[in-house]
């Protein structure tokens, strides 16, 4: 099986400091590193500001592996905050901003964050709540501070000789940067949330050394990111596979990231593809499909220097694939990662797509596809994915049973469903769980039916997954009514907006089936693979 040989980091590693790396050279640190609306900001503006924020936090008191939590938008502020406080030794935890309240403060509490970095508008629904947040001593916004936090500018103005960051690259370069932390190669950096088979989050520790496999392996093996190239991401930094498109690999090979605060409609992907002459795209099967319903986009956007489009979160359907390329004339590379292995680790190639498929093994990961039992599958038989490579997590925060089911000596049981073909490129066949993709965000079938039941003419609920007219699965409920209560396509849409107003919308049932029944087992579990037919 095809690999690259191990790749060798220091004992002693910081990742903020490797990927600011230059940052004080001339040639390097004033190249464009962040766009974000119509601020530029060269690498030697984005070290110093990182700086600035790690400065501020230690001054804040935080420590060596103490966490601090990102609810940001995309946006420099993110950038610095997430570089600084990796920098000073802190593990950053950025946070979903479509999360309920209730998400948030549950992300709060587990990992016991003492500061908050957040936009104003995500604070204000979390405002109320603040006297459920015990570990929490300081909340800094981006923008107008609320009462009781401090205002996440001023605060980086106090660090260093001028008020604020020098967007001269020569000057920026002249001020003496931060001394990273004395941190390790295998301490942890960073954690990111991914939802669980209940819905509880569950915090995916990951560590120095991860971010840069990702990028050696995937974004310089695979992709061939280069220094010339402009990346634009509709997955937020939030997301594993956003934070690895948006900072890490244009930081890691110097080319630049278009960063977007607000939501990735078509509309929007195509401006700043045009106007930033973006070369590579990443966006996932649901933005893809709906790009492809902007009538004319073709001819009214100029999309010549796109190079590369890359998709993941979900399995590409290769109609959708074909529909694309014809139209605009690029290759959309199709992949599969995982929060857990930080970034993509199966993916196709260019020149050497095989639609419908997710690609070949990422040079420098191997694979198992193996039965119940843990026993090999023969070729083009359905197995469980099993993945090894040097960026896997080595477990989740405070859930050892999870931990110890999921990443099992090297290996990471990814739950996932594949067949791999004589070729050597894999197939998707579902999920292991009942765990939804939509959109490429992770949906709990649990989580909705228990929002669904809290609704007062619903008995039972059970939910799974449904193609849509493009291939793409979206939630279905089956709903059982309560004694007295009658089916109406009013009754459908009530429901459906009463779980769009609990849980973050993208989880609320594009379908909603009303039934006598649900199939179970003799001991009462739903048999949702039933419903599925």
């Amino acid at each position: 099986m095809e690999s690259l040989p191990r790749i060798a980091l220091p004992e002693r590693f910081n990742v903020a400091s490797e990927l600011l790396e230059g940052a004080r050279e001339a040639d390097r640190g004033a190249r464009t590193a962040f766009v974000c609306g119509d601020r530029s900001h060269s690498l030697a503006e984005v070290a110093e500001l990182a700086d600035r924020a790690g400065s501020a936090f230690a001054e804040l008191g935080l420590e060596l592996e103490q966490r601090i939590v990102l609810l940001c938008l995309d946006s420099i502020e993110f950038v610095a905050s997430f570089l600084g406080a990796i920098g000073i030794g802190a593990v950053p935890v950025p946070l979903n901003t479509l999360w309920r309240p209730r998400d948030l403060v549950y992300a709060l509490n587990d990992s016991r964050a003492k500061v908050l970095v957040v936009h104003r508008a995500l604070w204000e629904p979390l405002a109320p709540l603040r006297d459920e947040l015990p570990f929490l001593r300081h909340v800094l916004v981006v923008g107008e501070p609320a009462d009781g936090t401090r205002a996440f500018e001023e605060l980086l103005a106090g660090r260093g000789a001028s008020p604020a960051p020098d967007p001269d690259p020569a000057r920026a370069r002249a001020r003496a940067p931060l001394a990273p932390a004395p941190t390790r190669r295998d301490d942890p950096a960073f954690w990111l949330y991914s939802s669980g088979s209940t819905g509880a989050p569950k915090a995916a520790v990951h560590l120095q050394q991860d971010m840069i496999f990702c990028a050696e392996l995937y974004a310089r093996g695979v992709l061939g990111l280069r220094p010339d190239d402009v990346v634009l991401s509709a997955a937020k930094l939030f997301f594993a596979y956003g934070l690895g498109n948006s900072l890490t690999f244009p930081l890691r090979l110097g080319a630049t990231s278009v960063l977007y605060p607000e939501r990735a409609t078509p509309e929007a992907m195509f401006e700043l593809l045009a106007a930033h002459r973006a070369t590579i795209f990443f966006g996932v099967p649901t933005l893809y499909a709906a790009m492809l319903q902007v009538p004319g986009a073709e001819t009214r956007y100029d999309l010549s220097a796109l190079r590369l489009c890359v998709s993941a979160g979900e399995a590409l359907p290769s109609e959708l694939y074909h529909r694309f390329r014809e139209r605009f004339g690029v290759e959309i590379l199709d992949g599969i990662g995982s929060t857990e292995a930080l970034h993509i680790f199966i993916s196709n190639r260019a020149g050497e797509v095989r639609p419908g498929a997710s690609g070949r093994l990422v040079p420098g990961y191997e694979a198992r596809i193996l039965d119940d039992d843990g026993a090999r599958v023969p070729p083009g038989e359905i197995g469980n994915l099993w993945i090894k490579g040097q960026s896997t997590a080595p477990g989740y925060f405070g859930q050892r049973a999870k931990s110890q089911s999921t990443m099992v000596g090297e290996w990471l049981n990814t739950g996932d469903k594949y067949a791999q073909d004589s070729e050597g490129f894999f197939h998707y066949a579902g999920r292991s769980d009942d765990m939804l993709k939509v959109g490429g965000i992770w949906v709990s079938p649990v989580e909705v039916e228990n929002t669904l039941i809290q609704h007062d003419a619903v008995l039972e609920a059970a939910v799974v997954g449904q193609a849509d007219g493009d291939e793409l699965v979206k939630p279905k409920a089956f709903v059982v009514l309560k004694p007295g209560r009658f089916s109406s396509t009013a009754l459908g849409e009530e429901l459906q907006a009463f779980v769009k107003g609990r849980l973050a919308p993208y989880k609320y049932p594009r379908w909603v089936e009303f039934v006598a029944e649900l199939p179970k087992t003799a001991t009462g579990k739903i048999q949702r693979f039933k419903l599925r037919g």
